[in-house]
């Protein structure tokens, strides 16, 4: 899978540490919950906190310089009160383009989610992919370049989903969504041209995994579908050096800046991923009211 691999950034060695390391997982939603499980998975030694900038979900719906202003005044914030030794944005809208400015305020290492092109590339038949993204992550530039430089020989049909991250929050939440919403929103990644059909659909938003069996049921005909949160929890690991032992289970916790959307169903679904400790760092939207 692609990972964004903290290339030119200062932090090719592992995070080494005698103390137990603390690692921040952070998201506009609960899309990045996909991605905590792996890390959990991979390094059950860590404490985690798991940040949820919901105050501001959708990254999508805003500008470039009023997102980069937004997750550097959020992760401020988060940074001042949890200390984390590392910190994984487990959203490809934010990592296309606030990663560079978050290396050059913290002095932290910081593993980002960027769209799965290279893998997608190397492992279709027919050379027509997808990229299942948002719309704020089709429009950069990253994710161009991504696609220039790894997918010259593909065709590349990319998906700007307007609805399908709020679906996937919303059903996560017991909330009930229809399987015609959920295909409406993946139809047009499905492609077929003189006899070659789209073979690979990367999924580069963190909370379209959320949705999976029901991707793989709804699709008109089965595809590899590139789920990134495995690789992104390798590299954490990595970085962050050897698991040592430790005398009691990990922490785990959540923090959300808004919380509007927290109900039973949500603690549920949170506590399904480890997460019982709940709290709300409040911040205002970073929309118009």
């Amino acid at each position: 899978m692609q990972v964004d691999l903290l290339a030119g950034a200062g932090y090719a060695a592992p995070v080494l540490s005698l103390r137990t390391p603390t690692v921040l997982v952070f998201d506009s939603g609960l899309g990045g919950l996909t991605v905590l499980r792996e890390v959990m998975r991979q390094r059950p030694d860590a404490d985690i906190v798991y940040a949820a900038d919901d105050a501001a979900f959708p990254y999508g719906r805003l500008d470039e310089p009023a997102l980069i202003a937004r997750v550097l005044d959020v992760m401020e914030r988060l940074v001042e009160r949890f200390h984390p030794d590392l910190v994984v944005i487990a959203c490809n809208t934010a990592s296309t383009l606030v990663l560079p400015a978050l290396r050059a305020r913290f002095a932290l290492p910081f593993v980002g989610t960027v769209p799965a092109v290279k893998p997608a590339a190397e492992h279709t038949r027919s050379h027509l992919i997808s990229v299942l993204a948002t719309p704020g992550t089709v429009a950069r530039d990253y994710t161009h370049d991504l696609i220039e430089h790894y997918a010259g020989a593909c065709e590349v049909t990319l998906v700007g989903a307007t609805r399908l991250a709020g679906l996937a929050e919303a059903a996560l939440t017991g909330e009930p969504v229809a399987d015609a919403e959920i295909a409406a929103e993946i139809a047009p990644c499905f492609v077929a041209r003189g006899g070659r059909r789209t073979d690979v659909v990367t999924l580069a938003c963190t909370h379209y995994p959320l949705l999976l069996p029901r991707l793989q049921r709804l699709a008109p005909w089965p595809v590899e579908w590139i789920d990134p949160a495995p690789a992104i929890a390798r590299r954490t690991a990595q970085l962050l050096g050897p698991a040592r032992p430790r005398p009691g289970p990990a922490s785990t916790r959540a923090v959300f800046t808004g919380g509007a959307r927290l109900s039973g169903p949500a603690y549920i679904a949170l506590a399904g991923f480890g997460l019982a400790r709940i709290e709300t760092l409040p911040l205002p939207s970073a929309l118009p009211a």
